[in-house]
């Protein structure tokens, strides 16, 4: 029995993912489609809607600026078909004396082998918004 290949939307995850761990910002960019959204729910400072592959990465880029560099992203898994996917996910990070470890999901949508649409979401909403508050 042979074992199916990943999906290139799956592959695509993964390496975004394996770019924003390294800090790089020009290899995470390229991943998104121009005219991406990126929503983030809760009520922090953090919450919003991002919209454009800049705002994007500047809202990625903020991650770290505001955890001083503390803040990573541990990929648990991606699924993915032509349209959408989902990436799990354990962030962690340290801000003004609070501690962040918590699962978070991606739910994603791809255009033309890039990801067009995403909307971010903790598993626990509580500890996100107090991390982030």
């Amino acid at each position: 029995m042979s074992i199916p290949a990943e999906h290139p939307n799956a592959e695509l995850l993964k390496r975004l993912f394996e770019a924003f761990g390294r800090r790089d910002g020009a290899a995470v960019a390229a991943m998104f489609d121009h005219d991406v959204v990126w929503r983030v729910g809760g009520r922090n400072p953090m919450t919003g809607e991002y919209r454009g592959w800049r705002d994007v990465v500047k809202f990625l880029r903020r991650t770290t600026q505001e955890t001083d560099g503390t803040y990573l992203s541990e990929l648990r898994y991606a699924f993915a078909d032509d349209d959408r996917g989902v990436a799990v996910y354990r962030a962690r990070g340290r801000r003004n004396g609070r501690t962040l470890d918590i699962d978070q999901v991606l739910l994603c949508r791809f255009r033309g082998g890039r990801i067009s649409d995403v909307t971010a979401a903790p598993i626990d909403s509580v500890a996100f918004d107090e991390f982030w508050s």
